[in-house]
């Protein structure tokens, strides 16, 4: 359809909107090429050079691939991956990739937290601090998080911008977030998420939330991250080892709670006495009995 000409914004952003969200919106898969130049300014009722204005600023946000004397195609996503069972946050797990996040903070300010969040904390003095974490000029997730008030002196968003806040915790406060319990849950984009995230509303996202203490198992963060469902991955690592990851279904699908042990059965009571017997026998080993049964 042709462009608004009333509309304030430019002609060539109008035409790089509606192929920008045909894009996304998988109408013109990876890998697919282009109408070509005179079947887009036939389709907007354009200028040739609003075309071209349109085509470098999908090609400059990586959405277009286009190469010397061949037609402009859509470009594969890249996609970001992270490790959903470490403590360390989505900073220090990209750049380890060799990627750079940038960040911004959209809030930093005293809140009251909700009921879940003032239990895990213990308070309701906290701060509510929002992020956008962006690769390049591309958003790739948005972070909520709450802290204690009291633990986290003199935090600005000044030292929290292009940085990881897990790492200045560390510098400043000597606190650091090493353990916690993490959920992952798969929600649309509500209308505030998807301006932030550059998405149309409803667009999948990937939510990780959970808790965070520190070195001395002191709760310390809230967080909700919502990731774009098409930037990022998760991964899990997996050993016999160390089998940590649970997956835990919804309560309707849990079955009913098993039957109680009893407190006492003469097998109980049995394995009871054993116990007792094995107690007493490594109680006179370790005060130099010469009993050796």
């Amino acid at each position: 359809m042709p462009v608004d000409r009333t509309a304030p914004q430019p002609l060539h952003a109008q035409v790089a909107a509606v192929l920008r969200s045909e894009i996304r919106d998988h109408e013109m898969p990876p890998g697919a090429t282009l109408p070509s130049e005179a079947t887009l300014r036939d389709r907007f009722g354009v200028a040739r050079s609003v075309v071209r204005q349109a085509l470098a600023a999908l090609v400059s946000e990586g959405l277009v691939r286009r190469e010397q004397g061949r037609a402009p195609v859509v470009a594969s996503p890249q996609e970001h991956r992270r490790l959903v069972q470490r403590a360390t946050g989505l900073f220090e797990q990209f750049s380890r990739s060799g990627l750079t996040l940038s960040t911004s903070v959209v809030h930093l300010v005293p809140a009251d937290p909700p009921p879940q969040v003032a239990e895990y904390l213990g308070t309701t003095d906290t701060l509510r601090l929002e992020r956008l974490r962006s690769v390049g000029a591309e958003p790739v997730a948005y972070v909520r998080t709450w802290l204690p008030s009291a633990r986290v002196p003199g935090l600005t968003e000044e030292m929290l911008t292009d940085a990881s806040l897990h790492h200045v915790l560390e510098t400043t406060l000597g606190i650091r977030p090493v353990s916690g319990r993490r959920q992952v849950r798969a929600v649309p984009a509500d209308a505030r998420l998807a301006e932030a995230l550059a998405l149309p509303e409803g667009a999948p996202l990937l939510l990780l939330e959970g808790g965070g203490a520190d070195q001395l198992g002191r709760p310390l963060e809230w967080f909700a991250t919502w990731h774009r469902a098409d930037r990022v991955a998760f991964e899990v690592e997996l050993s016999e080892q160390d089998e940590r990851l649970r997956l835990t279904p919804a309560p309707d699908l849990l079955p009913a709670a098993p039957t109680p042990v009893p407190s006492s059965s003469p097998a109980l009571d049995r394995a009871r006495d054993l116990v007792d017997r094995l107690r007493a026998e490594l109680d006179t080993l370790a005060s130099g009995g010469t009993d050796r049964r």
